[in-house]
């Protein structure tokens, strides 16, 4: 039995397909839409056509730009070109700039090398990093995906993929969170927080 029209069946579903949206969530979303007066659905559908339209790779470190040019860190003067910090995706770009330290440039993978998913390095965006650091100038290649099987896979393939152009390649330091005890720490957590220990 269909309990919505049609016309809002479709909007539920495509609702639920978003990631992490259960069909309640979808519904809760669709009727949200349908109560917005006209002008701001627009706005709303527009903003989604437009984005789709007009977002782009950035050239060269394959961050989401506007456009057919550079992105805002790749154009700007102020960066440290010499260094570039391999991401998965452009959130963790986002999480990286929120700390507010990072002064170098980015590249991102769109992924990582995933057996299980049928993901492997041809379907990633590693040759445009090897060709990066081919082209000379960077002294430092920062792998910055996440501690898991899979980040430590890609991590680890990059490495040995860079390691002819003679360039520094560190790992993010992992280890126990600000203001968390020892005590609830796993031990992979605890061994990565000796390995990165630091002089004070």
């Amino acid at each position: 039995m269909q309990y919505f029209p049609p016309a809002l069946e479709k909007l539920v579903e495509q609702f639920a397909r978003l990631p992490g949206i259960g069909t309640k969530s979808a519904q809760r979303l669709a009727f949200y839409v349908l109560n917005l007066p006209e002008g701001e659905a627009q706005a709303f559908a527009d903003a989604i056509v437009n984005a789709k339209q007009s977002i782009s790779y950035c050239p060269v470190c394959q961050n989401l730009t506007e456009g057919e040019g550079p992105c805002a860190i790749c154009a700007s003067l102020k960066r440290d070109k010499g260094t570039i910090c391999v991401v998965a995706d452009p959130k963790d770009v986002v999480a990286m700039e929120r700390a507010g330290e990072y002064t170098g440039v980015y590249h991102v993978l769109h992924g990582v090398i995933s057996p299980m998913n049928h993901v492997g390095p041809d379907d990633l965006h590693i040759s445009q990093l090897v060709s990066r650091v081919a082209a000379g100038g960077v002294e430092e290649v920062i792998m910055a995906t996440n501690p898991d099987t899979e980040g430590e896979t890609t991590a680890y393939y990059l490495s040995r993929l860079l390691q002819p152009f003679q360039v520094k390649i560190t790992r993010l330091a992992y280890g126990i969170p600000m203001g968390s005890h020892l005590e609830y720490a796993d031990d992979a957590t605890l061994m990565r927080a000796l390995e990165g220990r630091q002089a004070m």
